[in-house]
């Protein structure tokens, strides 16, 4: 725990900054419910994917390879089921939703990848944009239909969402070829994650199901393995004093994955467990909507 952690205080939720995964699973039976969480074998994802077990639940753990996600969660015992889902891969995405036989609770969308140092593109598209935004639509939609009826779609997004460029998403230049910047492409990533749920859950009304996006905190991962030694440097140096922990920081997307404080919440932005606010671009609904759009006729042209 660090100092800001025991500094900040709770929010009306009951939980805050300094909150972790098992604090707001505490008490939970999540014994026959079914989750799937994409990052799964390290970091974030596999805590979020150990708490789950520890309250009884069965976890669809994705991985870019299987074999990765079972090294990583075989401690974990028989209610951890590993799946292949390369994200930065259509065909590995798509094959990851036809593997899933059941009904899922919650899709925890985790993975991701962060701040390239250099432009890196696959299928045409920069790789941030490709991984984090695109691949993870693919697998929501096509899961769409194995959610339970207060199922819920659980998108990692970032406060570095107001990182983005001044346009929000820059459709001109989803390649990168008109100009890269690592956290301006990061940031692109993530606002998409947020707008992604923003419109999804606009999709979901009427139903009980439930689409929303959080901020989870910053974390020494091995998302961060892109960043440059002196970064890391600096990060190591300040965390006791700010920096989340891995428990810590799987905390608001367990709970609103899990709790029921939060069922038939929809269309929100979350951190430290608790409702916040998006910067502008987050709450453009327009921009959302074109956003929705333009990923549907991408992911089309996508094999």
């Amino acid at each position: 725990m660090s100092l800001l952690s025991m500094l900040k205080g709770r929010g009306p939720s009951g939980f805050g900054y300094g909150s972790t995964a098992e604090e707001v699973t505490a008490g939970l039976d999540l014994s026959g419910r079914t989750y799937l969480v994409t990052g799964a074998n390290s970091g974030l994802g596999l805590e979020t994917v150990r708490v789950l077990v520890l309250r009884g639940a069965r976890v669809l753990a994705a991985g870019r390879t299987a074999d990765k996600v079972r090294e990583a969660c075989g401690h974990l015992g028989a209610r951890v089921e590993p799946l292949s889902c390369e994200l930065s891969d259509p065909g590995s995405v798509r094959a990851c939703v036809a593997a899933v036989n059941t009904r899922l609770d919650a899709v925890i969308c985790n993975a991701g990848i962060m701040a390239l140092p250099e432009l890196q593109r696959a299928h045409g598209y920069e790789l941030q944009f490709l991984t984090n935004h695109l691949g993870h639509f693919i697998l929501v939609t096509g899961l769409l239909d194995r959610l339970t009826d207060e199922g819920r779609v659980v998108m990692l997004s970032s406060d570095a969402h107001r990182r983005a460029p001044k346009e929000g998403i820059q459709f001109d230049n989803l390649d990168g070829s008109k100009g890269y910047a690592p956290w301006t492409a990061y940031g692109q990533s993530k606002l998409a994650n947020l707008l992604f749920a923003r419109s999804l859950a606009r999709r979901l009304a009427g139903t009980r199901r439930t689409a929303n996006a959080l901020h989870p905190g910053v974390i020494m991962t091995p998302l961060a393995r892109s960043l440059s030694g002196a970064v890391k440097s600096a990060m190591a140096l300040v965390s006791p004093l700010v920096l989340k922990t891995v428990g810590e920081g799987a905390a608001t997307q367990t709970y609103l994955a899990t709790s029921a404080a939060v069922a038939g919440v929809s269309g929100e932005y979350f951190a430290d467990c608790n409702v916040s606010r998006p910067s502008r671009q987050g709450q453009d609904d327009a921009l959302a909507e074109r956003l929705w759009t333009e990923t549907e006729r991408i992911v089309a042209s996508l094999r």
